[in-house]
């Protein structure tokens, strides 16, 4: 089951047939315990409406929730990072190992931007690469709820001057791409499930990778538990669960570039690439 956010209020597809939510504002309708559950209940008491995906506004799946992100969650992850550094980039070993995972805050709405939307790099960076991530939606209870697909942006260059300037790295105008949908499976997504990652530069493959989320060395659930021990939602939250692809060192992002991040079970987010007027 998938959960579409349009302009003319959530779309649920369930086993290949569309119900229009309209009357449930969107943070009420997802931030809720058994959300499987009740969307079954849901389309049960509606009548299926045509669709077609392709002539359709899809917004990000959020309103009110907060994007957060965790970052050295995959070995891959810890080594390029560790590469870039300009300080030795111990630091990234010494977390990758750590009790405590990395945490940061990403995004609201107002820097978030959906499927086919632009996404952001940085004018006063050098080297950025889209991170493909596995996201969690967790309600206000701290319960992972649903998925769906992230990209972080991020600009390696900024980062890797000092590690102090990872939220300006993370942090910008159109710097978090989410969505297509919220998937609500019954009993969590399949943890061999696999991460693709594609960039096309002028309609030719420039790089493409995948990865199972069955690389991560951190549980969701450890993740979740981090980020609510002294933090509230009371919309829920998003969290990012990191990357385990990496384009190699010379590749940097350009404007006009299409990236589609595909997760088995989800879909496929397709962002472009530009920079803030």
């Amino acid at each position: 089951m998938k959960i579409y956010k349009t302009a003319q209020g959530a779309l649920i597809e369930h086993k290949e047939q569309f119900y229009l939510e309209k009357s449930i504002p969107w943070d009420e309708l997802i931030n809720r315990s058994q959300l499987h559950e009740f969307l079954l209940a849901l389309v049960s008491e509606k009548d299926a409406t045509q669709v077609d995906l392709t002539k359709t506004e899809i917004l990000p799946p959020l309103q009110s929730q907060e994007i957060w992100a965790s970052g050295v969650t995959y070995y891959r992850s810890r080594s390029a990072r560790m590469e870039e550094s300009q300080d030795g980039g111990d630091v990234y070993d010494r977390v990758y190992s750590a009790e405590r995972p990395e945490l940061f805050f990403k995004a609201n709405i107002a820097r978030t931007v959906g499927h086919l939307a632009e996404v952001y790099i940085r004018k006063d960076s050098k080297w950025d690469v889209p991170e493909p991530e596995l996201t969690l939606f967790v309600n206000t209870k701290g319960e992972i709820q649903g998925y769906t697909v992230g990209n972080d942006m991020s600009s390696r260059s900024i980062e890797g001057e000092n590690p102090l300037y990872l939220p300006q790295a993370k942090v910008y105008e159109k710097c978090a791409g989410l969505g297509p949908c919220i998937y609500v499976p019954e009993n969590g997504i399949d943890p061999q499930a696999k991460i693709k990652l594609q960039i096309l530069r002028d309609n030719q493959l420039a790089f493409e990778e995948e990865i199972g989320i069955d690389q991560m060395k951190r549980k969701h659930t450890e993740l979740v538990s981090f980020l609510f021990r002294e933090c509230d939602f009371p919309y829920g939250c998003f969290l990012m669960t990191g990357t385990g692809i990496v384009p190699p060192n010379e590749f940097t992002l350009q404007e006009k570039d299409q990236v589609n991040i595909s997760i088995e079970g989800i879909g496929t987010l397709t962002n472009f690439i530009a920079k803030k007027p």
